[in-house]
């Protein structure tokens, strides 16, 4: 099942493009979940917000509604995954009142942390098995066979991600679920992306992944409503193709 949606939902250039003019913003997340079955909030990664914050988002989201959350830079860009029992602790002490609501924690680390392939490892380990973990690691020195060995061990998935409509990392299937962030796409305007681009990321992900094991899908290309219409695209061309999945809005444009 591939579940898409957009890193946000919290983009003022979205009104009137995806949301009515005079919809208030405070009403934008029950608009948003309406139409799409999944978002990553990525905010998180820069203030985490209050666990309070985190229990109303499951009040005004229906049942099927997923968050992926973004680990806070505390632990991935201050700390550098080092110590991480605290910082982990915290953000699950917060995180958690999302409930059944809680979807995957992605760990973005730094473009210019090395492979420490121990230090992951040990960070993996503070998380409890029920909570779905991605791992986007951004220096090349961590393409090795024994960071996918630790993935595989702790049941993480390697995230996949795209700029430019490239992959930037390697297409490692290291869990029983798929995690893909799309950047940046070539097709104009830009920074959109182009339905052959879009149909190879999803010929990717079939020939990966079963269509019973989820593959969550978020399009981080926010500028001028790109991610929802490429996010509507996709599912489009998903549907097409027979593959299952979750509900994006009708008619997007941008």
């Amino acid at each position: 099942m591939i579940l898409v949606g957009t890193s946000g939902w919290q983009y003022r250039d979205w009104r009137d493009r995806f949301y009515p003019a005079g919809l208030p913003q405070r009403r934008w997340l029950e608009h948003y979940a309406e139409r799409f079955a999944t978002v990553e909030v990525n905010n998180a990664f820069y203030r985490l917000p209050e666990r309070e914050t985190f229990a109303q988002w499951r009040e005004r989201t229906p049942a099927d509604f997923c968050v992926a959350v973004k680990m806070s830079r505390y632990l991935t860009h201050i700390k550098r995954l080092r110590e991480p029992e605290e910082p982990v602790a915290r953000f699950l002490g917060r995180a958690e009142a999302l409930g059944d609501r809680l979807g995957p924690v992605l760990l973005q680390l730094p473009p210019n942390l090395r492979a420490d392939v121990a230090a992951l490892d040990a960070t993996l380990a503070r998380f409890p098995a029920g909570v779905r973990v991605a791992v986007e690691p951004r220096h090349p020195s961590w393409w090795t066979a024994q960071t996918r060995r630790v993935l595989e061990a702790r049941g993480a998935a390697l995230c996949w991600a795209d700029r430019r409509s490239r992959p930037v990392a390697p297409l490692w299937r290291t869990a029983g679920f798929g995690y893909l962030r799309l950047h940046e796409g070539r097709a104009e305007p830009r920074p959109r992306y182009g339905p052959t681009a879009l149909g190879s990321w999803l010929t990717r992900v079939a020939a990966v992944y079963d269509e019973r094991e989820p593959v969550y899908v978020y399009f981080n290309n926010d500028p001028g409503g790109a991610a929802v219409v490429d996010a509507t695209a996709l599912a489009g061309i998903a549907r097409r193709r027979g593959l299952p999945v979750s509900r994006t809005p009708t008619g997007a444009t941008a």
